[in-house]
């Protein structure tokens, strides 16, 4: 039986991240130490691995399986942290993946990645997990080409830091937190610009103008190098604690997706969960797997498409009274299934079925 008290590692090259990983990373961070638990990061700056390992003596290791964050790992220092007990988690990128080739830091395509098979077959990794729901097309093939099980660990909310707060300075009729990924830019043609046309919408985030755009492509090249300087030189536009405060002090709070998310269906974005748990009422576009996290139209507002996204919104606006049972039954539901330590306490569950098999 694994004990309470447990050393968490999470190996990352950098915690300078200004899009989503920031949130991501610090939400487990936040959630295990609040349980009662150990964390520590082990990024790119570390010297001698071998010394952090020994001493700090981690229950559980994360490391991601993509180029970038492999090139910065010790793997012997990895294999004798295992042999001393440590379980190795592997956050696992798409087995067949739509993301474009242009994500800098990102793995495109899993099974055509030669060193990275190379990786898992090693059997460095212990469990291997992602935010995909069983059965996405995206990861068929997984399990028969290397034998391991990929575990479904959803994205979720940090409620450390979101929870309802209203601010008047964060006042709108619609607001938008995200990247202007260029994967997305057809949606915020059709979906996101338009509102502005009626509505006070305002918008947060990186990217949205050319010189941020390329800056950010300056960054994320000196975070795969590990430049000093330019690894960490721009800063996010929005604390992690103006969040909840956007969403809770905006009447409508909008979701959208990738394509490729839409299309396959398995996996959502953060803002998914943290919008209910900040107070805020979401209308998010049409993704397979919300229905599964949420009551449709009891804990979430779900448009089937652009024209019933657009009649939502008008209904909202004009009816925002309607909105109060939706925002605390969602907010309810987060709080039930959907923090970070109900993802901590799955991952641990996971290992523990893992101990006993052995």
């Amino acid at each position: 039986m694994i004990g309470h008290n447990l050393n968490f590692l999470f190996c990352i090259p950098n915690t300078y991240s200004i899009y989503a990983g920031r949130t991501i990373m610090n939400g487990y961070k936040n959630a295990i130490l609040a349980m009662g638990h150990e964390f520590k990061f082990m990024t790119a700056d570390e010297e001698n691995q071998v010394f952090l390992l020994d001493n700090y003596k981690p229950d559980f290791i994360f490391i991601s399986l993509n180029k970038y964050s492999l090139k910065f790992l010790d793997f012997n220092a990895l294999k004798k942290a295992k042999k001393t007990g440590a379980i190795i988690f592997v956050n696992t990128p798409f087995w067949d993946s739509p993301i474009s080739k242009f994500r800098i830091n990102e793995t495109t395509n899993l099974k055509n990645d030669i060193d990275l098979n190379k990786f898992i077959k090693s059997g460095l990794g212990d469990i291997y997990y992602n935010m995909c729901e069983q059965g996405d097309l995206r990861m068929k093939g997984f399990e028969e080409a290397t034998g391991y099980r990929c575990y479904t660990i959803p994205l979720a909310a940090d409620d450390t830091v979101i929870y309802p707060e209203y601010s008047e300075k964060f006042e709108a009729d619609i607001s938008f937190i995200g990247t202007n990924l260029s994967d997305k830019r057809q949606a915020f043609n059709e979906m996101l610009f338009p509102l502005q046309k009626k509505y006070n919408l305002k918008l947060y985030g990186q990217d949205w103008t050319l010189v941020d755009k390329t800056l950010g492509w300056v960054q994320r090249g000196g975070q795969y190098f590990n430049f000093p300087y330019l690894k960490s030189f721009r800063k996010p536009k929005l604390r992690l604690e103006d969040e909840r405060k956007v969403y809770n002090s905006s009447i409508i709070s909008i979701n959208i997706h990738e394509e490729y998310q839409r299309k396959f269906g398995g996996d959502c974005n953060e803002r998914t969960f943290k919008i209910p748990l900040a107070g805020g009422f979401e209308i998010t576009d049409n993704v397979e797997c919300i229905k599964k996290y949420f009551i449709e139209g009891q804990e979430i507002v779900i448009a089937k498409d652009k024209k019933d996204w657009f009649d939502k919104i008008d209904y909202y606006m004009k009816n925002p009274d309607k909105r109060d049972k939706t925002i605390e039954a969602g907010r309810m539901r987060v709080l039930r299934d959907h923090t970070y330590k109900n993802r901590v306490a799955q991952l641990i569950n996971i290992a523990e079925g893992l101990r006993h098999c052995d």
